[in-house]
């Protein structure tokens, strides 16, 4: 191949389009962060007077992070490229069930679990599932599990314990669309765990 061929081709690969962009991860480039919301349309009831903690959630270490999760088969999990959450997935469901509880207007003592704070009740969670699920379809479904365990201070008693879990599908297979998938599910379930520890501290 003489020197003006060569020179042919390699300008035709650095211009060859690299495909379709896609959600995986690619690397380069910062992240764009997401955020979710948290419920405001928790069933009304009586107020509780007892002061309320709620826990970081334990989770598996594939949900242990900022990033957002994907599972394409039952036995693996990725991650979206140029999308990660404004802060670690437990921390920031954490933050979102404390602001559930206290849009339902039926618990004045409602905070994060401390060391500094007395409580009555502690909540428990743990973070089962929380990634976007394909099952060979084009878009996926946002999926969400939560098991509970309510904690009887100061003796530190489980005297309850139930697993929260909803779904829901993604318009597109795109990020605001997954996104706001995560949403839907995750109100759901904080609806849930709200209303039943409100029934059971009750």
């Amino acid at each position: 191949m003489n020197g003006m061929n060569r020179r042919l081709l390699l300008s035709a690969l650095v211009l060859a389009p690299s495909g379709c962009g896609s959600l995986l991860p690619t690397g380069g480039s910062p992240p764009k962060l997401y955020t979710l919301t948290p419920a405001t349309d928790v069933a009304g009831g009586p107020a509780i007077r007892s002061q309320l903690l709620v826990d970081v959630p334990v989770s598996a270490a594939a949900l242990d992070t900022e990033r957002i999760a994907l599972s394409r088969s039952a036995n693996t999990i990725d991650y979206y490229a140029e999308a990660a959450w404004t802060d670690w997935a437990p921390l920031m469901i954490q933050s979102l069930l404390v602001q559930s509880f206290e849009n339902s207007g039926r618990i004045t003592a409602i905070g994060r679990e401390s060391l500094a704070l007395r409580a009555d009740y502690v909540l428990r969670p743990e973070l089962r599932h929380f990634e976007a699920e394909y099952h060979d379809a084009p878009a996926p479904n946002a999926h969400v599990a939560v098991g509970v365990k309510l904690v009887k201070m100061p003796d530190r008693a489980i005297v309850a314990q139930r697993n929260f879990e909803a779904s829901a599908p993604a318009a597109a297979n795109q990020m605001t669309a997954i996104v706001e998938s995560f949403d839907k599910a995750l109100h759901e379930v904080m609806r849930q765990i709200v209303d039943w520890t409100l029934a059971t501290v009750r």
